[in-house]
C-alpha cells in the first residue's frame, strides 16, 4: 500500500492531506450547510483555510506518528469528499478523538459510518488507543446518529464553551460527547 494511503475501506481511501487540498478545503468549509454545526454556517474563507487550517491539519503529522487528519477520497470517482480526524482529544494522549466533515453530496451515503469504523478498527487493533470520543451539537442528529452506529456510546451533554452562534440560543448551542473504551469495543466485536 503507498505509505502516503492511511487507510483504505471498501469504497474510500484515507489520506493525508497536502497543500494541494487548499481548494478541496475551500469548497467544502463554503457551503453554509456543512458549516451549520461548526460555525453557525458561517463559511470559512480561502484565507483562513490557508493561514490557521492547514497549517493545523499538517501540523499533526509532525507531532504524531498515527493520528491527524486524512482526506477522505470515493474509490470509484478519485474525488475528494471531506476529511476524517482521529487524534489526540484536547491533548490527552489516551483518548483519541474521532471526526468527520464530508460534503453534502456524500451525506446520507454511509461514507461517515464506514470511514469512522475504519478508523475505530485500527485505533483499537493497531495503535493501542484506550478510548475513542466524539463530540457534536446535541441538536446534529445526523452526526450523532452516526457516533451511534459505529458503537460510541452517550457520555454528557454541556453547554458550547463560547458565545452562541449567531441567531442561535445559548440552548440551541449544547453539545454532547460520545465515547468507546477498548474494553466496550472488545466485547463488541466477540
Amino acid at each position: 500500500m503507498n505509505q502516503d494511503i492511511y487507510l483504505e475501506t471498501r469504497r474510500i481511501i484515507l489520506r493525508r492531506l497536502t497543500e494541494a487540498d487548499v481548494e478541496h478545503l475551500f469548497e467544502l468549509d463554503s457551503d453554509p450547510d456543512v458549516m451549520r454545526y461548526l460555525t453557525g454556517g458561517v463559511p470559512h474563507t480561502r484565507s483562513f483555510i490557508v493561514a490557521k487550517a492547514m497549517p493545523h491539519y499538517l501540523g499533526f503529522y509532525e507531532r504524531f506518528e498515527a493520528f491527524g487528519f486524512w482526506a477522505a477520497i470515493e474509490k470509484a470517482s478519485g474525488a475528494f469528499i471531506g476529511w476524517f480526524h482521529f487524534r489526540p482529544f484536547r491533548e490527552n494522549a489516551h483518548e483519541i478523538e474521532l471526526g468527520y466533515r464530508l460534503q453534502k453530496a456524500s451525506w446520507g451515503c454511509g461514507y461517515a459510518t464506514e470511514g469512522s469504523l475504519a478508523l475505530i478498527d485500527k485505533g483499537f487493533r493497531e495503535l493501542g488507543v484506550n478510548k475513542a470520543v466524539a463530540t457534536t451539537m446535541a441538536s446534529n442528529k445526523a452526526s450523532r446518529r452516526v457516533m451511534e452506529k459505529v458503537g460510541l456510546r452517550f457520555e454528557k451533554e454541556f453547554a458550547f464553551p463560547g458565545e452562541p452562534f449567531p441567531g442561535w440560543s445559548a440552548e440551541d448551542c449544547m453539545e454532547v460527547t460520545y465515547g468507546l473504551t477498548r474494553e466496550q469495543w472488545m466485547s463488541s466485536i466477540s
